[in-house]
């Protein structure tokens, strides 16, 4: 992808996606820095709850996904156990599987714990909303079986109403890449 480009580097030498290039120049390429810059720089729709316990909960949450989900199901990773360590498709797939079982039973826990709302922490959507929907959406892809996480998938229908979420699903991106 044009992350690997010269240009790119550049700004996000570790060259992964997102990266957030300000007004004032400043490269931020990871998404809980973007975030944290969002919330500070448009404080009138934040996506962290402003008190507690919601704010606690909400990074509790985050923080599952973000450090312990996403990291070791991502593309970079699945790609190096398929090209570089020569795993097998079933095999990748049952590495997804386990991981995101592991953390999605947590997920669901916190959920549970926080019961506020159609959301993962209120009846707004946000950070935590914006880092489980697209770990769902890779999970189904993956076929892995979520009927385990009931909580987790009603934040998801009710996400995937919206919107924003709409927008930004993957099939809806026009640089998607073909199944």
């Amino acid at each position: 992808g044009q992350q690997n480009a010269l240009a790119y580097r550049r700004m996000n030498p570790v060259g992964l996606v997102p990266t957030l290039v300000t007004d004032d120049g400043e490269s931020l390429g990871q998404s809980l820095a973007i975030v944290d810059w969002l919330d500070r720089h448009f404080p009138q729709t934040p996506l962290l709850p402003t008190s507690d316990p919601a704010r606690s909960q909400a990074l509790e949450i985050v923080y599952a996904i973000a450090c312990d989900i996403h990291p070791i199901n991502n593309m970079r990773v699945l790609r190096y156990l398929t090209d570089e360590l020569k795993v097998s498709e079933e095999d990748k797939k049952r590495w997804y599987a386990h991981w995101i079982q592991q953390g999605l039973s947590a997920v669901e826990q916190l959920l549970r714990k926080s019961q506020s709302g159609r959301f993962c922490v209120g009846d707004a959507p946000g950070l935590a909303d914006c880092c489980l929907i697209p770990q769902w959406a890779n999970a189904l892809r993956m076929g892995c079986d979520l009927s385990g996480y009931p909580r987790c998938k009603a934040v998801y229908d009710a996400c995937v109403q919206l919107p924003a979420f709409i927008a930004a699903a993957p099939e809806n991106q026009q640089d998607k890449i073909p199944a």
